[in-house]
C-alpha cells in the first residue's frame, strides 16, 4: 500500500484579498451553489473555474463540489440528472448548459499492478480536503466558498499560482503513473495558461512518457484535439515534443519535426499561425488536424513529384497515407479524417483569382468557410501574399449577403375599434381566392338509392 498524503489545515484568504467577484460567476451556478448552501449542504465552487477567477480569466466551464450525495442533489432539483456507474456525478442542465456537481471524494491508497503502473480501486465519498487531494495538480485544488466567499487552500495553490508554477498534488511519479494522461493535461495546462512545469513533474515525465502508451485511446485522442484550443497550438505540441511525448502518440510527426531542424521545423510556424487565426474557436478538429499534418503531407508531396517527375501527383492519395497512421493509432472520427484530407486539396484551389475558371461553383461548396480559414492559416504560416485570398474572401461576403434568408414580416398591428383599416389590408371578397365546392361521392353499395327510398329496380311487398 502507498500512501502520500497528510492532513493539514487549510490556507484561507478572505474576501478582500482576492479578486473573485460574484459577476463573473455564471448566474446558473450561483443558483445551484445558493440552494445546497440553503439547504444545510456544504457547496463550494471548486477546480479549474476558481483557478481562472483568480487569474482574471473568464472559465469556459462552473463544477461544483458539495457533501451532499447525489440522490440528495437530485432531490433539490427537477432538472437533475445522475450519470456515470464507478462514481456518479450530477448534472444539473439550463437550457443548452451544464452544470456538473460531484460529492466530495477521496483518493484510496494506491497499489502497484503487474505491469508497473499504479491502480487505485473505485472512488468513495470524502471531505473537502480529501477531494483537494485527489486533484492533479496544486492550482485546480481550490475552492470558492459561497457563504463567505473566501478561498480555501488545502494544496499550496495559492502560492503557486502567484509564482505561475504547475506542481503535481503528492509524488508526481506515483500520480502520472496512476493516469499517464496526466503528463498530457500537465502539459495542455502550462501551455495555456504560461506556466512552468516543476522539476519534479518534468523529470517524472523524462523518465515514464512511454507510460502514455497504456493510456486508454479515447481520452488520449480528446487531449490531443484540446491542446488546440485557448491559442496554445504551438506551445503544447513543442512541450510534447521536448518531453518525448510526440514520439510515442505521433512518432511519424516527431520524426518529422527531427528531420525538419527541431526547433525550427516549419511546423511551429503553421502552429502559431493557428493559434493567431480569428476563426481559432470555431474551427473544427479536421481544420486543427489538417494543420497539424500539412507540413508533413507537403514534404512527402515533394518527395512524390521528384519520384514522378512527368506525372501528376494525386494529391488526396498523399493526404490519406500522411494520415492513415494517426487515424488508426487515434481512432480518428472519419468525419474529422475526411475533412482533414480533403482540405490538404485547398491550396490548388485557391491558386487563381475567382474571377477565373470555376470559382463561383466553389462557393456553393458548405465546406468553403473552413477551406478559406484553412488557406488563411496556410499563407500566414508561409508569410505569402493575401491578397487573392482577400479577393475571395470578398466574394464568399457579396454571395452570402445575397442569398441570406429574407426577413419575416412583422404581423399586422391591431386596429383600434371605428378606425379605418388601409386600402392594402381589408379583405376584398372579390380579391380573396374562392374555395372550389366538391360533392360528395356516394358510399360504396349506396349507388342507385333514391334519399329516403329503396333502391331502385327492388319492389318490396308486405309479408303476409
Amino acid at each position: 500500500m502507498i500512501s502520500f498524503f497528510k492532513r493539514n489545515s487549510p490556507v484561507i484568504r478572505e474576501r478582500a484579498a482576492h479578486g473573485i467577484s460574484r459577476a463573473n460567476i455564471d448566474p446558473d451556478a450561483l443558483k445551484v451553489l445558493y440552494r445546497l448552501a440553503n439547504t444545510g449542504y456544504t457547496a463550494y465552487l471548486v477546480g479549474g473555474s476558481v483557478r481562472d477567477l483568480l487569474l482574471g480569466r473568464q472559465p469556459k466551464d462552473f463544477d461544483i463540489g458539495t457533501d451532499a450525495r447525489p440522490n440528495e442533489i437530485r432531490r433539490q432539483f427537477r432538472n437533475c440528472f445522475l450519470i456515470g456507474r464507478r462514481f456518479r456525478l450530477a448534472h444539473i442542465v439550463f437550457g443548452r448548459k451544464v452544470i456538473e456537481t460531484s460529492t466530495f471524494r477521496r483518493q484510496p491508497e494506491a497499489t502497484e499492478s503487474e505491469n508497473g503502473l499504479y491502480q487505485t480501486e473505485d472512488n468513495t465519498f470524502g471531505s473537502p480536503e480529501e477531494d483537494a487531494k485527489r486533484r492533479d495538480f496544486t492550482v485546480n485544488g481550490l475552492f470558492y466558498d459561497i457563504k463567505t466567499f473566501s478561498v480555501i487552500d488545502y494544496v499550496g495553490g495559492l502560492k503557486d499560482l502567484e509564482k505561475r508554477l504547475l506542481r503535481c498534488i503528492g509524488d508526481p511519479t506515483i500520480r502520472f503513473r496512476e493516469d499517464p494522461v496526466r503528463m498530457m493535461r500537465a502539459v495542455k495546462f502550462a501551455a495555456r495558461l504560461g506556466f512552468t512545469i516543476d522539476r519534479a513533474s518534468c523529470k517524472a515525465i523524462l523518465k515514464y512518457h512511454a507510460d502514455i502508451l497504456n493510456a486508454s485511446v479515447p481520452r488520449v485522442c480528446e487531449e490531443i484535439f484540446r491542446l488546440f484550443t485557448f491559442g496554445s497550438a504551438r506551445a503544447a505540441f513543442l512541450m510534447l515534443w521536448e518531453f518525448n511525448l510526440l514520439d510515442d502518440l505521433l512518432p511519424e510527426l516527431g520524426a518529422y519535426i527531427d528531420a525538419s531542424g527541431g526547433k525550427r521545423s516549419p511546423l511551429w510556424n503553421y502552429l502559431a499561425a493557428l493559434d493567431v487565426d480569428p476563426a481559432n474557436a470555431a474551427l473544427s478538429n479536421g481544420v486543427r488536424l489538417a494543420c497539424l499534418y500539412y507540413p508533413l503531407f507537403f514534404e512527402m508531396l515533394r518527395q512524390e513529384e521528384r519520384r514522378y517527375p512527368n506525372s501528376r501527383v494525386n494529391r488526396q492519395h498523399v493526404a490519406r497515407q500522411a494520415l492513415h497512421a494517426v487515424a488508426q493509432r487515434l481512432h480518428i472520427p472519419k468525419a474529422t479524417l475526411y475533412t482533414a484530407q480533403a482540405l490538404m486539396d485547398v491550396p490548388r484551389r485557391f491558386a487563381d483569382s475567382p474571377a477565373k475558371g470555376r470559382g463561383h461553383r466553389f462557393l456553393f461548396h458548405p465546406g468553403f468557410p473552413e477551406a478559406l480559414a484553412f488557406q488563411r492559416i496556410l499563407l500566414t504560416a508561409e508569410k505569402a501574399d493575401l491578397s487573392c485570398l482577400n479577393e475571395w474572401q470578398a466574394l464568399y461576403e457579396q454571395h452570402t449577403a445575397q442569398n441570406a434568408p429574407r426577413q419575416p414580416r412583422p404581423e399586422q398591428a391591431d386596429v383600434p375599434e371605428g378606425a379605418e383599416m388601409p386600402r392594402d389590408a381589408e379583405e376584398d371578397e372579390s380579391d380573396r381566392p374562392r374555395r372550389r365546392s366538391r360533392r360528395r361521392r356516394p358510399r360504396r353499395g349506396t349507388a342507385g338509392h333514391e334519399p329516403g327510398g329503396e333502391p331502385h329496380g327492388v319492389t318490396v311487398t308486405e309479408a303476409s
